[in-house]
C-alpha cells in the first residue's frame, strides 16, 4: 500500500482508524446511499474500470480550517477524504458560510 512522502507518522494512524476508506458521510453534497451513507472510495482503488488511482488524505473533518491550524490538528481531530469529497466538502461549507443571514428589516419591530 503507498504512502506519502511526508507525514506518514500523522496519516498513517488516521488512515488505519478509517479502514483505509474516505470518512465522508455527506459533507460533500453527495449522499452516498448506495454504500450506507459513506464515501466507497478506498486508498489505492480506482475510481472506475478505466479511472485513476485514489490517494486519501489526511485532513480536518471541519474542510474549512485553515492549513496552518489544521497542520497543528492531532491525529484525532483528523479524517480520512478522497481528495473529491474533500473539495467538494469545502466547497458547500465556503457556500453556506457565504449566504447571508436573515436580518430583521429596518422598521420591523
Amino acid at each position: 500500500m503507498s504512502e506519502p512522502l511526508a507525514a506518514v507518522g500523522t496519516w498513517r494512524p488516521v488512515m488505519e482508524a478509517a479502514g483505509h476508506r474516505c470518512q465522508c458521510v455527506g459533507a460533500c453534497g453527495n449522499e452516498h446511499a448506495k454504500t450506507d451513507g459513506r464515501c466507497p472510495r478506498e486508498h489505492d482503488g480506482y475510481t472506475s474500470k478505466h479511472g485513476h488511482r485514489i490517494r486519501l488524505i489526511a485532513a480536518p473533518a471541519d474542510p474549512l480550517t485553515p492549513p496552518v491550524k489544521a497542520a497543528a490538528l492531532p491525529t484525532s481531530e483528523l479524517r480520512a477524504w478522497c481528495p473529491q469529497c474533500h473539495t467538494a466538502a469545502a466547497r458547500s461549507a465556503r457556500t453556506s458560510e457565504a449566504r447571508p443571514v436573515e436580518a430583521p428589516a429596518l422598521f420591523d419591530l
